[in-house]
């Protein structure tokens, strides 16, 4: 007996054409789900920063503090602040400080996770925990530990070199403002080397162990083989370390403040610093929300060149 075509049973098919009200309805409800999310953070930055705007416009001192309103005087702010010396004089040692704790920061955490791919497993447990320990202590109790171990009179490093040369016993770490922020970048590259060495060595664990061997058959060692091959698969995890380090090491306050005791001279402005000492210390809250409102662009345009990296390396892949 003979099967024709026509007597062979069609297979089940999905239909091609989804029914327009089932689109419709899944269509919306992924931005039904994130509508809670973005009111909430409409109103917890979109008012805050229209507030901040809009003072940056104005002349708001402590009279105005008082009474509650402004003068409107358009971009006054803003031109006193370029034109302004000591504002460009801040600017480029916050770019200067901020490179320096990024470098540091991107370099120390990448030996980090190096070394931590050599460890035996239990001592790179022992390893990992340090650092999470590390990453979750207070910021406030790691500056105060850091403002002890660097003190003139009683501070463990001056103790341990005066061991070393009686003549270094008492080095004033703060007195010249080089040193000191020197001192302060390496607070900074300490407080992020956890994240960004654990995020590096996760990275490492991603790429292909056939292609590291094969690049060695070849002749790849060292450094070759760290630019050659892993660096370009672990590129996107890079960029990204690399942005958040810029946009956190950009506006550091807190190192500051806290070791300098809310005392900083003009030496030691960064952006963030100088942005609250025209704020809160003369009372020129109109001048300090201009200058936010700058060190906020500069941010965008670091946030802007890490999406344009991002969408760069998703059109490769």
């Amino acid at each position: 007996m003979t099967i024709t075509p026509d007597e062979v049973e069609a297979p089940n098919t999905v239909p091609d054409i989804v029914p327009v009200a089932h689109t419709a309805r899944y269509g919306r409800l992924p931005y039904a789900l994130v509508l809670p999310s973005v009111a909430v953070l409409l109103v917890v930055l979109a008012w805050p920063m229209y507030k901040l705007v809009t003072l940056s416009f104005q002349n708001y001192q402590l009279k105005e503090l008082i009474s509650g309103s402004g003068e409107w005087i358009g971009l006054s702010n803003y031109t006193d602040i370029f034109t302004d010396p000591q504002f460009w004089q801040v600017l480029v040692r916050s770019v200067l400080f901020t490179t320096v704790a990024v470098v540091g920061t991107m370099v120390v955490g990448m030996a980090f996770a190096l070394l931590m791919r050599r460890m035996h497993a239990a001592l790179r447990v022992v390893f990992t925990a340090v650092l999470v320990l590390v990453w979750a202590m207070p910021a406030l109790v790691s500056i105060t530990i850091w403002k002890w171990m660097f003190d003139y009179d009683y501070g463990v490093v001056n103790y341990l070199l005066g061991k070393l040369n009686p003549d270094w016993a008492l080095i004033n770490w703060f007195e010249d403002a080089r040193i000191g922020l020197a001192v302060i970048a390496a607070l900074v590259i300490w407080g992020a080397l956890p994240f960004v060495a654990i995020s590096l060595y996760a990275a490492l664990g991603q790429v292909p162990q056939d292609v590291v061997e094969a690049a060695q058959v070849d002749g790849a060692t060292g450094f070759t083989l760290m630019r050659r091959i892993v660096l370009p698969i672990i590129k996107p995890v890079l960029i990204i370390l690399t942005s958040l380090s810029v946009i956190w090491d950009f506006q550091v306050f807190a190192q500051i403040w806290v070791i300098l005791e809310g005392r900083p001279t003009s030496d030691y402005y960064t952006i963030g610093v100088y942005a609250f000492v025209q704020s809160f210390g003369i009372n020129d809250y109109g001048r300090g929300a201009a200058i936010a409102i700058v060190m906020l662009l500069i941010m965008l345009v670091a946030s802007l060149f890490y999406l344009r990296q991002m969408r760069r390396i998703g059109d490769e892949d």
